[in-house]
């Protein structure tokens, strides 16, 4: 695809796709933005350096089901689309200053994505197995080290994300958009070349010529 101003990277959490979309921003020049940073929703459930988990984060995970933390986190990224929709058109017209945009975030459903109709715009998603989803994960939230109750949560938090990518991955597969196997063994740079290999031979958004 020509002239390419926008990027875009989904897949579900932990999948990688903050660091892949930083390399291909890097060599293509471009912005950087993670879908995440447009409005909050409860987010990972295990305490970091830089975050501590809240009383209502911590209910929202224990609360609900897998089926209603899907439902939940999919209406949040409902709510965002207007506004994602919007930056998208921007920079794919030139509105913007800069040289262009890749997006990354959960919030990019294939469906919609499928749909738009602005120019100068590729799209890829990312999966991974279910086995580095969780160690990823595990690994993040210091699970050998968590308490029982703060385990149980990681769990709900990694059912809900491999739910998601469950529902995903069938989305682009039904709609012949791209994906890309992001498992262990893949390093970033790899990846970025696979995501640029994918944006370079697309006719339409998110389909590669071999796609």
């Amino acid at each position: 695809m020509l002239g390419v101003r926008v990027v875009l990277i989904g897949g579900t959490s932990h999948v990688g796709k903050s660091t892949v979309a930083q390399v291909v921003a890097d060599r293509m020049g471009f912005e950087y933005l993670s879908t995440d940073g447009l409005a909050r929703h409860p987010g990972r459930p295990w305490r970091t350096p830089e975050w501590e988990v809240s009383a209502h984060v911590a209910e929202h995970y224990r609360a609900l089901t897998v089926d209603e933390l899907t439902a939940s986190v999919l209406d949040h990224y409902e709510r965002l689309w207007p506004g994602i929709q919007d930056l998208i058109t921007d920079y794919a017209a030139g509105r913007r200053v800069g040289a262009g945009l890749v997006v990354e975030g959960s919030a990019l459903w294939p469906d919609r994505i499928a749909r738009l109709t602005v120019p100068h715009t590729a799209a890829v998603w990312l999966t991974a197995e279910d086995s580095t989803l969780r160690a990823r994960m595990h690994e993040a939230g210091r699970y050998k080290e968590a308490t029982a109750e703060e385990r149980h949560l990681i769990e709900k938090f990694l059912a809900r994300a491999a739910r998601y990518q469950v529902l995903m991955r069938g989305a682009v597969d039904r709609l012949g958009l791209d994906r890309i196997a992001a498992d262990v063994g893949r390093s970033p740079e790899e990846l970025a070349d696979a995501v640029l290999t994918a944006v370079g031979s697309q006719y339409a958004i998110g389909r590669s010529t071999g796609g």
